[in-house]
């Protein structure tokens, strides 16, 4: 399947056209075409699970929940914008008195126009055709044209059909919504002069290739990239003592969750020097079997990386094999150690993702060590902290904070909450943007503030007009008022 560069730019124009007709349209009609298209996959979940099984190997529970989850944030969606606060609307009145005199100004946040999604291939609903930055693009009011993944395109395809019917029969504009396929309609698709922003969840070269088309065009547009995350995980010496063993069977269970195929895969875990934590790790990792990874190009590249690893002067493997045929055998759990001394010495050989289930543990000798290393960590979509009460953290949750966009204490990074708080995002390179890509907050990167100064009444967006006929919540004069 390849999407030719005349069927391209057909519809590229055709989510032109509908950009306007989605942006006048109502919050209230945009979560019902977002409520129906989660109907639409709940309706047909059966089918969609298993061509995405044989596409992806996944299995049925967890790709039945995946639907789950994506039908849930297309949910949450529509109530983000029936909610109103996310139009950021904002009125200072005229103030003849000021100095200078102060016009009446009214602002608020606008859609930025048609959307470019990519597709992910650890997330073949969530972070796919009908995923979140689908979801979040349409709930605002802009177009989409979604690049399928080639590892799961039979699904992809069914997918786009079952939402592009719903949103035909909920009233949605034509253009609305559409797909391509194929690596040059991908490339095309980043540098069409009708596409005003793009989404992309994936690897660091192939992601950053995109940003530098997006950025080099000449109209720049914002590139939304996940793209690769580490995930350190820091373990004090009291937490150690207090529940090493229930931290052992956690890491274990974390890092080999979906054969290691998650972006908040725990990679990195600092521990205290000398302590056994490790051999109660590997002794975690035995009743962990081999697992089929997404694609035969990552089956391969994960031996590939393993390799990379262990081939370091001063890493060593505690447990499993490096020589693997993850392609024909699944790919099988292994653990690393190194100390924090040696990451300061060699950050770039050591500090390097390998995309499976795989963990590196690093001993640290003392908490100037630890700052050290942790100074030299790539920024990351999580971190954690496993801690005592009454630990003095303060400096190292400093620290974490400013190297990732999600801080845990006492928990490990695997599941990703969907709702109003989440922020799955963080320093370059886990992505190339300071929003997230899950959760509420998620439709703030398809939208553009848009200032009116002494307008008429008439030509106001509703959320601007004085009486508030929307009944969203505004800060006026300074002061924020709910409906």
């Amino acid at each position: 399947m390849q999407t030719a560069t005349l069927d391209l730019e057909e519809l590229t124009a055709a989510a032109h056209a509908a950009a306007g007709v989605a942006a006048a349209a109502s919050d209230a009609q945009r979560a019902s075409w977002l409520n129906a298209i989660a109907d639409a996959l709940d309706a047909n979940v059966s089918e969609l699970v298993e061509i995405a099984d044989a596409e992806t190997r996944l299995g049925t529970v967890r790709l039945t929940g995946e639907v789950a989850r994506t039908t849930g944030q297309l949910r949450l969606f529509a109530r983000v914008i029936t909610e109103g606060s996310y139009l950021e609307a904002v009125i200072d009145h005229a103030n003849p008195n000021s100095t200078p005199p102060g016009p009446d100004l009214r602002r608020i946040l606008h859609p930025v126009g048609p959307v470019a999604v990519f597709s992910a291939s650890n997330f073949p609903f969530a972070f796919s055709v009908a995923g979140g930055d689908t979801a979040s693009a349409l709930a605002v009011g802009c177009p989409v044209i979604v690049k399928a993944h080639s590892g799961h395109l039979e699904l992809s395809k069914r997918t786009a059909e079952i939402v592009s019917q719903a949103l035909s029969d909920a009233g949605a504009p034509e253009g609305l919504f559409a797909l391509v396929a194929g690596r040059e309609a991908g490339t095309a698709l980043v540098q069409d002069p009708l596409i005003k922003a793009v989404g992309f969840t994936g690897s660091i070269p192939g992601g950053r290739a995109l940003f530098d088309l997006a950025v080099s065009r000449p109209e720049p547009i914002p590139f939304y990239g996940e793209l690769g995350s580490l995930n350190p995980v820091v373990i004090t010496e009291a937490a150690l003592a207090a529940r090493g063993d229930a931290l052992a069977a956690g890491l274990a269970a974390s890092f080999t969750l979906g054969a290691g195929q998650f972006c908040t895969k725990p990679g990195l875990v600092f521990i205290p020097a000398g302590s056994t934590f490790g051999a109660t790790v590997a002794t975690e990792c035995i009743g962990k079997t081999a697992a089929p990874m997404l694609t035969d190009r990552i089956a391969a590249a994960y031996p590939v990386g393993l390799a990379a690893l262990a081939a370091q002067p001063d890493v060593s493997v505690l447990s499993g094999s490096t020589e693997q045929d993850a392609e024909a055998d699944g790919a099988a759990a292994v653990v690393f150690s190194t100390t924090a001394a040696a990451v300061i010495g060699s950050p770039q050989a050591i500090l390097e993702e390998c995309f499976g289930p795989t963990t590196l543990l690093i001993e640290y000798r003392d908490q100037a060590e630890l700052t050290a290393a942790l100074a030299l960590v790539p920024g990351s979509l999580t971190a954690t902290v496993h801690a005592e009460d009454g630990e003095d953290i303060g400096a190292l949750v400093q620290q974490l904070t400013g190297l990732a966009g999600r801080v845990l204490f006492g928990g490990w990074p695997t599941g990703v909450s969907v709702n109003w708080s989440q922020q799955h995002g963080g320093p370059y390179p886990a992505t190339t943007s300071l929003f997230t890509s899950v959760g509420a907050t998620a439709v703030r990167r398809f939208q553009r503030p848009i200032a009116f100064q002494d307008a008429p009444e008439s030509v106001l967006p509703e959320a601007l007009r004085e009486s508030n006929p929307l009944g969203v919540p505004r800060r006026v004069d300074g002061v924020l008022t709910l409906a």
